[in-house]
């Protein structure tokens, strides 16, 4: 990267803003032209920045997780929405060099763009980004304040300006329509058995920020229906978005937003929910199925975590925090387990 785009990329950590830069990117022998900027809310301020690069029409993240100490739960949280159902990003674990600087460890993210449709043979035709905790499914914001927009919280990646007109009609209609043309309208415009295998995933890995942004809305070509996929999940499996230790039974076992209210209360959907939720517990959200997974991703991170000094968790914390999960897993499942009765 030349100084003078290096000391603007600088400069754009002090402001809230996205500011990308030039700079060119080299993996192996592969050297390819990119722009690049700093990414995330709070953690844009913090000592170890995160990034965005893009090439093309190709978005990748650089996570430096600083909040996580294992840098597991972004990954770990992607592989179990894939063994649900539900499309999510890629990632692997690379050492960054920024013009001759090691960065240390971070967790390469695969973006959801036009490249990750396309991998996936997905004709999608639109993309929307829920990048505030506005894009809450609901006619009020989280205070309780009437939104001036429904679009509020959304960004358009693929599509027009038009996708910010249609994503508020859906909203309103959501929560406007009678429940005799309600379940008509949402089957017509909501990839609903996709939604409930999301919903069980955001559920059990506890992701409290998830149901109202962190997601991605995309509908393929020739349909109405909404499609949902997740996006961000640091803050899962026992932590917190800053790292701090949570509660297994801090998330609803109906989550948080204005659509899966409406969803449940038709008792077809709910019961179908129960369902996709009870084998989600039986076979997916498991020690069994996971503890092999976790051991074998955090003993090949450990060394070079506890290695990595531009981390701020101590190697007793890293190395404890494989316990943080297996705990997790154990509450969790016993809460969601026992609220099952309610569904």
């Amino acid at each position: 990267m030349e100084r003078s785009e290096a000391e603007r990329l600088s400069s754009s950590g002090r402001r809230s803003q996205d500011q990308f830069v030039k700079a060119t990117l080299t993996a192996g022998a592969i050297k390819q032209h990119i722009v690049m900027g700093y990414r995330g809310g709070h953690t844009r301020y913090y000592p170890k920045k995160s990034y965005e690069i893009r090439i093309g029409n190709r978005t990748i993240h650089y996570n430096a997780e600083y909040d996580d100490p294992s840098m597991l739960r972004n990954a770990l949280s992607f592989q179990f929405f894939e063994k649900l159902g539900v499309p999510s990003p890629r990632t692997r674990h690379v050492r960054l060099v920024l013009n001759g600087v090691p960065l240390g460890l971070y967790v390469e993210i695969e973006g959801v763009d036009r490249s990750f449709f396309s991998k996936r043979r997905v004709q999608a035709r639109s993309l929307l980004y829920a990048v505030s905790n506005k894009a809450n499914f609901r006619l009020y914001d989280n205070d309780g304040e009437a939104k001036r927009m429904l679009s509020s919280g959304y960004e358009v990646v693929i599509g027009t300006s038009k996708e910010l007109t249609q994503i508020a009609r859906f909203v309103r209609s959501v929560h406007t329509l009678k429940q005799s043309a309600l379940l008509a309208y949402l089957k017509s415009h909501l990839n609903i058995p996709q939604y409930l295998r999301w919903l069980a995933g955001a559920v059990c890995t506890g992701n409290y920020d998830g149901f109202d942004q962190n997601y991605a809305l995309y509908r393929t070509a020739g349909s109405l229906r909404y499609h949902i996929s997740p996006w961000d999940y640091e803050g899962t499996w026992g932590r917190n978005c800053y790292g701090e230790l949570d509660g297994s039974d801090i998330v609803r076992i109906t989550g948080y937003n204005g659509l899966t209210e409406k969803l449940l209360a038709f008792p077809v959907i709910r019961r179908e929910y129960r369902r996709v939720l009870t084998h989600t517990l039986n076979h997916s959200f498991t020690l069994r199925e996971l503890e092999p997974l976790i051991s074998r991703l955090h003993a090949a991170l450990l060394p070079e975590l506890s290695a990595d000094e531009t981390r701020k968790h101590s190697p007793f914390v890293v190395a404890g925090d494989k316990e943080v999960f297996l705990r997790y897993i154990r509450e969790r499942r016993a809460y969601l387990l026992e609220k099952l009765t309610t569904l």
